[in-house]
């Protein structure tokens, strides 16, 4: 019988303008620690962004959810936080902040295969 694996996900989150705290998700990052399994899934509205803050433009956003991706990888071009371990980048990536890229609270849950979540998540919460 396959084993369920634990693992933790949260929404990422665009605020356009934090002071107001509204925002819309973009994205899911989900950690499996059992498997050494770090990813992120994301996609920007761009009908989205222009309703929200019209001010904003779009290959900047793309650009920091880039960033993000290269945390998760462990890729050099991630920076120093790139090259920290999995349960840290996640730790990291997870934190509480006050920009315009945030994350929920960190959820838990089981599953047989946390890549296929990481796509029922994101077709749910983000799509």
């Amino acid at each position: 019988m396959q084993d369920r694996y634990t693992f933790k996900y949260a929404i990422i989150r665009l605020v356009p303008k934090v002071e107001r705290e509204e925002f819309f998700n973009v994205g899911v990052i989900l950690f499996c620690k059992r498997i050494k399994f770090l990813d992120i899934k994301y996609h920007l509205d761009p009908d989205k962004l222009k309703a929200f803050a019209p001010e904003i433009e779009e290959n900047i956003i793309n650009d920091y959810l880039k960033a993000w991706k290269l945390i998760c990888d462990g890729n050099a071009s991630g920076g120093p936080i790139g090259k920290l371990d999995l349960p840290d980048r996640f730790g990291w990536l997870t934190a509480c902040r006050s920009t315009i890229i945030q994350s929920s609270t960190t959820r838990s849950g089981l599953s047989f295969e946390p890549k296929k979540e990481l796509e029922d998540i994101f077709n749910k919460y983000v799509l």
